[in-house]
Formats: structure tokens, sequence, C-alpha cells
């Protein structure tokens, strides 16, 4: 959020005027873009590291990830052979030299070639199914092999597990068949309702040995394409990552992808991605967008294949970001099938097919929203609430500079609907900010100032100074009983809105365990023609009462168990990310009374979600997706495995809630709506009490 340009002059005026050329022969010139980026790290991000051997060893280890990100390629007396140099890497980049990525790089090769002849020989043999034994899948904190017959028995597993899985995929393709049928006999030739889990390609009489065969040559073609500038990304990028997660290198064909997508020449389907485990992981389903809307697609699940309408799918596994972007993206009206791993299924056996229409995502779908649910209370009177749902803090700019009249913002379409439920007589409000990941800075201070009088809503750290953002109109648009709800995916901007709620004790904070944790702002910095971008961390976010929402970003006042606190989304699991802190408060006027209320409401919701069965049916599939994701082996039995393949399978519905739904029915239960919904009636109820309390002596007195 919040990307702006930077002139990088100040730094470039340090590097020498003679061009370098590329020794592979293209136009990049590699050694000034490697110059530049060894002296723009350290001066121009938010933490000052100093680039020293510190950078550079872990900068050494971050490299060695993307290139073998399963430990499996590169024996330990590869790594150790490289680990001599790593210290040295920083002088090295700053001297513009990458020889250490393409020496690295080659050594991969020749290890893939090797690994390849050997699938051969393991799939010519073939292997005992019955046998007890287990996988570990998950090698992110395993040494590499130490020896020749240590990396022999890894890759017997390995392909192992990947027959297997082949074999257990097949299967439940031929359920699935035979469910598609039946049903399509059931409903008159309409099969509308069934979903079907599809595998990487249409066909599933592919042996598993031809199968595997064909999945490492695609590989290793893909390896072999890796050309002067994907390697140059993956290095650098490997440097800025060791200062946060967050600041990258683009190349110059990565940089040209970014201004295609803000300038939206091309569109997509709706979805952030981060790279893992070289596939392209969903981190946030955009409100409004094709993803969005057709519901299947959550955050967590990966990307392992593209098809453009009918054609056949295309292995995306170990491409770059930008280069998966790029294929995803199309034109508007034309349709991507994905080949998607479910984010329940952590070994990648079973993978499903997602076909969508692109489109660009329209301002009026991701504009807020109001709702009015009426409560029956015990006394027979009915009491109404009202929810606005906050996809996005949005702010059309190129209207607001030709018509600002008809400009749409987030601040006032909430104000707007505010008055609107007013008129409609709700006794509280409930702020719906999940899967919120931030927009305009300035529409979450505007927001934050519908409900408080003027004064400070967040303080903004740079390098040399902090700037607090007030909110200086004395106006409240509403000041009645309040609940902001959150999620793991509500980031940045609306957790500023919704920590500066909590920090005035305006209203009470309801959700996940705790919030995203992007605490920071990004600053995109062109390094002139045909030599890429940095975008760096330049600024992070600040409470007014001096916490930092990075990291730990915003804990509600009330937690409602949710799926998301089991899955890997949040900034405390990015490698590198930048900790939490605290700068001097500002100075601002809480509210009274709110914060007494928090143990009784919490009481309160507690005893009623014990005594719920729906919830407590949600709670026993939500710990069953923990221990999946706590799990780090896999068995290699067939028999143990297609047993584990059905039991995720039934874990997949409780991204989307639909697990408690009526069969055919279009509406899906919002658990964690329901009850936060309670939380505000009991918030009403108590409020009422004391304004009661409080008017009891004036009463008596008369």
């Amino acid at each position: 959020m919040n990307t702006r340009k930077t002139s990088l002059a100040l730094v470039l005026a340090i590097l020498p005027l003679a061009a370098f050329c590329d020794p592979v022969g293209n136009d990049l010139d590699v050694k000034r873009i490697t110059r530049s980026v060894a002296y723009s790290l350290p001066f121009l991000h938010l933490n000052q590291l100093a680039f020293d051997e510190g950078v550079s060893t872990n900068a050494f280890a971050l490299f060695l990830e993307t290139l073998d990100p399963a430990r499996s390629y590169f024996l330990q007396s590869d790594i150790d052979a490289m680990a001599a140099e790593a210290p040295d890497l920083y002088k090295r980049l700053r001297k513009g030299e990458i020889d250490f990525a393409r020496n690295a790089y080659a050594v991969l090769m020749e290890r893939i070639a090797n690994r390849t002849a050997y699938i051969d020989q393991l799939l010519d043999k073939g292997f005992d199914l019955e046998t007890k034994e287990d996988f570990v899948w998950d090698r992110k904190d395993v040494p590499w092999p130490r020896d020749e017959a240590d990396w022999d028995e890894l890759w017997r597993k390995r392909i192992k597990n990947e027959y297997v899985a082949r074999l257990v995929a097949q299967r439940l393709h031929a359920e699935d068949e035979a469910a598609s049928t039946n049903a399509v006999a059931r409903t008159d030739g309409d099969a509308t309702n069934t979903v079907s889990a599809a595998g990487l390609d249409d066909d599933f009489d592919l042996a598993p040995e031809a199968f595997i065969r064909e999945r490492y040559k695609q590989f290793r073609l893909t390896m072999e394409s890796l050309d002067e500038e994907m390697l140059l990304q993956n290095y650098l990028s490997a440097f800025s990552h060791v200062y946060d997660p967050h600041s990258d290198y683009m190349s110059p064909s990565s940089s040209e992808d970014f201004d295609i997508n803000m300038k939206l020449s091309l569109v997509g389907i709706g979805a952030m991605l981060r790279p893992e485990d070289g596939a392209a992981k969903i981190i946030r389903v955009i409100p409004g967008g094709p993803a969005d809307k057709d519901g299947r697609l959550q955050a967590g699940d990966k990307i392992i294949a593209v098809a453009q309408g009918d054609e056949e799918p295309v292995s995306i596994l170990h491409w770059p970001l930008y280069k998966s972007v790029r294929i995803i993206r199309g034109e508007p009206g034309s349709k991507v099938v994905l080949t998607v791993v479910p984010a329940s299924d952590r070994t990648g056996t079973r993978t499903k097919k997602i076909d969508l229409v692109r489109e660009e995502v329209q301002l009026e779908e991701q504009a807020a929203k109001k709702e009015v649910r009426e409560f029956k209370l015990a006394n027979g009177e009915t009491r109404r609430l009202g929810i606005i749902t906050l996809p996005d803090f949005y702010a059309d700019f190129a209207a607001a500079n030709d018509n600002p009249k008809e400009a749409r913002r987030a601040s006032s379409d909430v104000r707007r609907l505010i008055h609107e439920l007013l008129l409609e007589d709700v006794e509280g409000l409930v702020l719906d900010l999940r899967n919120n990941g931030g927009g305009s800075l300035v529409e979450a201070v505007e927001t934050a100032g519908l409900f408080i009088s003027s004064g400070p809503v967040v303080q903004v750290k740079e390098r040399e100074r902090v700037q607090v953002l007030p909110d200086a109109d004395p106006d409240i648009d509403y000041d009645g009983p309040m609940v902001v709800l959150v999620n793991r995916l509500s980031a940045s901007a609306s957790e500023i809105l919704a920590a500066a709620l909590q920090d005035y004790k305006r209203a009470i904070i309801v959700g996940d365990r705790q919030t995203h944790g992007k605490g920071t702002v990004q600053t995109l910095m062109p390094l002139g023609d045909r030599k890429g971008s940095l975008k760096l961390t330049t600024a992070g976010f600040y409470r007014i009462n001096g916490g930092s929402t990075q990291l730990r970003g915003v804990t509600p006042d009330i937690v409602i168990p949710s799926y998301l606190d089991v899955m890997d989304l949040g900034e405390d699991s990015l490698e590198h990310a930048l900790p939490w802190d605290t700068i001097r408060p500002a100075m601002y006027r809480t509210q009274d009374g709110l914060d007494k209320l928090v143990p009784l409401l919490a009481e309160q919701s507690g005893e009623r979600l014990a005594g719920s069965q729906e919830f407590q049916a949600y709670l026993a599939k939500r710990e069953r997706l923990r221990e999946r994701f706590e799990t780090r082996t896999v068995s290699l039995s067939l028999d143990d495995r297609i047993a584990e393949a059905e039991a995720e399978k039934e874990l997949d519905d409780i991204q989307s809630g639909s697990f408690l739904d009526e069969p055919g029915s279009a509406k899906k239960d919002d658990l964690i709506l329901d009850e936060t919904l309670n939380i505000l009636s009991d918030l009403v109820d108590l409020q009422h009490m004391g304004q009661r309390e409080m008017l009891a002596p004036n009463l008596s007195e008369k």
C-alpha cells in the first residue's frame, strides 16, 4: 500500500558513470544493477541494517532456498563448498559480481540431471506399497543429504510419495466421476451442484510412472530456461529479503508487468500471490474479483498449473512469480483454468481445477455495503442491528480529479450507510473488516473520524521523522454501541482503523487471535532504463498508544477461534519480518466504561459458543486442520494414504463455511458474524443498563 516513486539520484551519484556489459551478452547491465542494489539497501531501507557479513550469510541461505526449497538436490558437500564463499558475497555484490549465483545454478543443474536419471531407475524397479514407512515432506529445517546413500534414500521415498499420491488422485477422481454421474441421473442431466476434484491434467489414465517422468521432464525444462534476468532477480531479492520480506529487486520484465498491472491494461483473477515451495500461494482473495465471486479459490491454496481456456494446462512449478502472474492475467472476458492444491492438503496429494473468467475488479464490487439483522429479545421485542462490510479502503482518485463530488471513497460511503442505518432504527453497529487487506491510508483515517471526535489516528515513522495523522473533524457520525470484526487477513489500513478505535476505547474488537501484522509501507524506486526497480520498506505504522502494528497486528478484545489462526498466513510466518517495537505515544483522550464491559462480554460469548453444537463442530474441524498443518510427515502406505486423503477432503469446506449448509441451499452460514452480532446485542443491553443506573439517582431525587 502507498507505493510511491522516489529518485535514486543520490545513491547513483556515488557509482562510476561507465556502463558495464553483461558477460552473457544481453542488454542487462548486470554490474551496474548489482552495485545500485548493494548501495541502496542499507541507505534507503527503514531499518538501516549495515550491509555486511551478517547480511551476506543470510542472503546465501535465502538464495539456496530459492534454488532447492525442499533441500533435495544439493548435497551437504555442495553446501559446505559454497558456504566458504558466503561471508564475502556482500563485498562481491558491491563490485557488481554475481558469479556465485551463476556457479550455484550450474551445480544445481548437474544435480537435477543426476536425479532425473535416478528417477528412471526407481520407476523401472517399482515400489512396495504395503510397507509401513513415512516420508518427511516438509524439509525446510532438515539438513541436506550428507552423502550419496542418504541422497538416494531420500529420493526413493520422495518418488514413492509421488507415486502413491498419483494412485490416490486417480482413485479420488474415479469416485468424483461416479458421484457426478449419479448426480446427473438424479437431476435429469443437470450436474451444476456437483464439484469435481480434478488433477494436474485431464488424462487420469496416464500411469504414475509416465506422469512422474513427465513432471520431472517439465521441471528440468523450466530450470534450464532460467535466464540471466530471472537469476539476477532471485539473487538480488535474496539480499533484499534479509532486510524484510516485502523488499524486492524487480527485474526489467517484472517491473514492466508491475506497471501493466497498475495501469490495468490486463486483468486477472483477483488474488494476491506469493511464491512458496515452488508454487504460487494465494495470500488474499480481492473482494469483488472473479475468484471472490466464484468462491472456490481460498487463501492458502497453491496454484501449480494454468490453462488458457480449453488448452492444455502449463505447469508453473518453480517459475518466478512474475512469469506465473503473466499467464494468469489476460484479456477481459477470457477464461483461465487453475490447477490448485487445496490449503487443507499439505502434501500436494490432491488437486482441483478452478475455471474463472478474467475481469476487471469494479469499484462497485469493492464498495462498502450494509445489512440489517433483527433479533427477538426475551421480552418479545425486536432489536435491529446494523452491519457495514468494508472490503477495502478504496478511493477513486481519477474521478476525484475530474469530478470530486462524484468520486467514490470508502469513508464517504461508510458515512452514507451509517445515516441510512440510523434511519432504520438500528441499536448497534458491526463494522466488518474481515479480509480487508488495506488500501488508502487517508481513507482509513477519515473512516476512523466517523466514530471519534478530532484527534490522532495513526503515527507513521520514517527514517528521520515521525508523522502523526489526525482526524481534524470534531463531528461524530455514529456514537452508539459498536463492534469491529477482524480476522487474520485484515491488514495494513484495516489494522490502523481497528487499533485506533481500540485505543480510544470506542469499539469492542472481535475476531481471530490477531490480525495480519502488516505494519510497513513500501516505496517503488526505479533504477533506470532496463535496470528494473527496487521495492523497499521505507516507513512503519504505529498506533496512537505507541505500539507498532507490525508483526503483532491488533489483538481483539474478544477472540472467536477461526481456521485462519492455524494457517501460515500472517506476517509472523514470513522469514526476516521486521520486529514489533514502540515509539512515543500520541496525545489522545479515551472514552470511559467500555473496557470494563469486556470481561463480561467475553464470558457470555464463551458460554454461548460452548453450548453451540454448530460451533463445536466447526472447532472440531479446525482442530483437525491444525493437526494437518503441524504434521511434517506423510504415510507411504497406499491404504493409509487413501484414508488420509478422504479425511482431508472433509476439511476443504471449512474455509468457505459450507460444511454447515443445507444441501442445495444458497445460504452460507457465517458463525463468526452471528456470534459477533450476539456480542453486540449484549453490549447494547449492558450500555442501556449502565445508562439506567446513571439516571436512577436523579429520578429518585425528583
